[in-house]
């Protein structure tokens, strides 16, 4: 990823509690971006090899020294942050800003335990790899200057979205933050199929992945509806349109989908409780 002014600019400690799968995916995009390292606190009482090699980069990782940071990215397990995140209450002064990526984990419960200017903010794993997508809601007293920090930290790793309603945050962690294993679980499931209609098994999950990925990065570039994409695909009285009519039944993947959305929904609320 091509160095940015936005993460070159920011001032301040940055401090990264948490630096799994995803904390670890925005650290390598922060650093990838631009952003000081030797301005950049890691919070990860078991650091990964890879964690562990950016400290010659010039991140502090568990430092002993009481900080108090500009910023606290908050990365860990949302069921273990009502116990590891009085430990992090030391790093919060009056005017940090408080940017949280955990599921089902409201502000007022960021506010309540670390303090701080809160923005909640639901990425998904594609993060990765670059091309996640985020949906951020700032909590009231956040700044223009602190949006615009979360905004650039939040961007290394995708593209950003900024809603103003807390409560839409449930639907998209249902949508987006989960939606990348619906994505795995069609590679899965059109994989078992193909080795139902006569496939040798590997062919078979080379063909599904393959087209998956394809697909989606069809869906990517394109400017066109997903709608006109899978109508360009389908011939009249064709083999896609035998397969579609199975799939867009009353029974078929629609109603599906939003049981399943529904469900994830349900829990991302119970979660917040």
């Amino acid at each position: 990823m091509a160095p940015t002014d936005a993460l070159q600019n920011l001032h301040g400690t940055i401090a990264l509690a948490g630096a799994g799968k995803m904390g670890g995916a925005m650290l390598t995009g922060w650093l990838a971006g631009g952003l000081d390292a030797s301005r950049v606190i890691v919070i990860e009482p078991q650091p990964s090899a890879e964690i562990t090699a950016l400290a010659a980069k010039g991140i502090r990782l568990n430092p002993s020294d009481a900080v108090t940071a500009d910023t606290l990215v908050v990365a860990v397990k949302p069921q273990t942050f009502r116990e590891v995140g009085p430990a992090l209450k030391h790093l919060v002064g009056p005017s940090t800003l408080v940017v949280s990526i955990m599921a089902g984990t409201p502000i007022a419960a960021l506010e309540e335990i670390c303090g701080g200017m809160v923005v909640r903010a639901m990425p998904n794993t594609p993060a990765a790899i670059g091309r996640g997508i985020t949906v951020a809601v700032p909590a009231r007293n956040v700044s223009a200057a602190q949006h615009a920090t979360a905004d650039a930290l939040l961007r290394a790793t995708g593209p950003v979205e900024w809603v103003e309603d807390e409560a839409l945050m449930d639907a998209v962690t249902a949508v987006s933050g989960s939606g990348p294993a619906y994505v795995f679980l069609l590679a899965e499931e059109l994989a078992r199929a193909g080795v139902e209609a006569g496939l040798p098994a590997e062919l078979a999950t080379k063909l599904a992945r393959e087209t998956v990925a394809g697909s989606g990065e069809l869906l990517h570039r394109s400017e066109l509806a997903a709608a006109t994409l899978r109508q360009n695909v389908t011939s009249p009285g064709g083999t896609t349109a035998a397969a579609l009519e199975v799939l867009m039944a009353k029974d078929g993947l629609q109603p599906l989908m939003i049981r399943a959305i529904a469900a994830a929904t349900k829990r991302s609320k119970e979660l917040a409780k």
